[in-house]
């Protein structure tokens, strides 16, 4: 089967976006503003600003269906919670992934019921689980028999899944050092919850973030496999199985990975390994990480012997905290003529630790000029504060931008029209 590297990119852009692997016209890339349009959205937005399309998460949720079609989605809303990606998330059918009471009640104010949560956060609080019963949250996840008595006093009845851990040494974040129950406690674990009143359901596991093969997931489900006959045997029948989900998506290294041909294989193990079982998945970064982009202005120069430096209005602080809390590098694109030489990137803040890029060939750019950022659609806007007294980036909604969506679809509508006059060319 053959595979090919779609590169796609703004014009003009300093650095190439690479998108994931594709095939038979299967194509999983970012929403990437051009110079043009980044430039007229911020006539209309003062800097600095995020752009959001739904219609790109929206993409994103079918391009996971079609190619993991056994897993339903719990949607990990602590990506990004923008009201209009959950209402959209939730039209499409999508459940949801919640972690406290706030995000409840965020996905209650979208029209989200609470029999399309889940509860997985391991470790619950009391007013989680207060919201939980306003709501009408039923499904808890827990990795601890402590957590088991307040499960059951605040939730009796409910259904429990136990997470156990899965090491992913090739995972950007490693999320089974602080969570998860070795694999020998699962079924004791369950054992005991059916005890207190709960309904035992199943396993959940997570690989960690921006796992780039199959390797992983294939290892946890056969790991997982083995718990469920052993569970089978006992006569405790597990009907269960959250996979979590970690799946990657492009970064500025440029990203090598067939992702449709990955999560078909997840999708044979699932059907080989679990035929009869309910499989669920909790994307978060792979739904929202493509659909958003950062428009950002440069405020200051200087110059640091050869190497100049630009100062943004945007900075670790605000959206680019991911850098800090995710250990991600997001896409930057520079316009502009001239030579590229190595320059610094850095934010607005009195804090020296506030630097974004370092050596990124760039031409002479001055004050005033735009640049723009892709894939910043995950775990950025939730962990942004107002250090130095700095406002959040407002965030608009690239659908309302009615005529500059106009415009788009007719110069991708010239380009197909183009491409099939050269296509039937002799």
């Amino acid at each position: 089967m053959l595979c090919h590297l779609l590169h796609f990119f703004s014009a003009n852009s300093s650095k190439t976006v690479k998108t994931v692997m594709y095939r038979k016209g299967c194509v999983m890339r970012s929403f990437i503003l051009n110079e043009n349009e980044m430039n007229e959205l911020a006539k209309r937005q003062p800097t600095p600003f995020l752009v959001l399309s739904v219609d790109k998460v929206a993409e994103n949720y079918a391009f996971l269906r079609k190619h993991l079609p056994r897993a339903g989605i719990y949607y990990a809303i602590k990506a990004n919670p923008h009201p209009r990606a959950l209402e959209r998330l939730a039209a499409l059918g999508s459940h949801f992934d919640v972690a406290s009471a706030g995000e409840m009640e965020m996905l209650h104010a979208a029209g989200v019921d609470g029999t399309r949560m889940i509860y997985a956060n391991p470790v619950h609080d009391a007013r989680g689980f207060a919201a939980a019963s306003r709501f009408g949250v039923k499904r808890f996840t827990f990795d601890d028999e402590s957590e088991i008595p307040k499960l059951a006093a605040a939730a009796p009845g409910a259904d429990v899944l136990v997470r156990v851990q899965v090491h992913n040494s090739k995972a950007l974040v490693d999320l089974n050092t602080k969570f998860g129950a070795p694999l020998g406690s699962a079924l004791p674990l369950l054992r005991k919850a059916e005890q207190a009143g709960l309904h035992a359901k199943g396993i959940c596991f997570h690989v960690g973030s921006q796992s780039l093969s199959t390797a992983a997931y294939e290892e946890a489900l056969l790991l997982v496999h083995h718990l469920f006959l052993e569970a089978e045997a006992s006569g405790m029948h597990l009907t269960d199985l959250d996979i979590g989900g970690g799946f990657p998506i492009p970064s500025a290294e440029g990203l090598h990975v067939d992702l449709a041909a990955m999560l078909e294989a997840i999708n044979r193990q699932l059907d080989r390994l679990f035929p009869q079982t309910a499989v669920w998945t909790e994307p978060g970064r792979f739904l929202c990480g493509t659909a958003m982009n950062l428009v950002t202005s440069i405020i200051g120069t200087k110059q640091r012997g050869a190497v100049p430096w630009y100062i943004l209005d945007e900075g670790i602080y605000g959206v680019f905290s991911g850098i800090l809390f995710d250990h991600w590098t997001y896409p930057l694109h520079c316009f502009g003529n001239g030579a590229k030489i190595p320059s610094v990137f850095a934010g607005p803040s009195c804090d020296g630790i506030d630097v974004l890029y370092r050596d990124f060939p760039a031409p002479k750019l001055s004050i005033g000029a735009n640049v723009l950022v892709s894939d910043i659609g995950a775990y950025t806007t939730v962990s942004a504060t107002r250090f130095n007294g700095f406002e959040p980036a407002a965030v608009l909604v690239w659908e309302d931008q009615s005529d500059l969506v106009a415009k788009r679809r007719k110069l991708r509508e010239a380009d197909e029209v183009s491409s099939a006059s050269i296509a039937q060319m002799p």
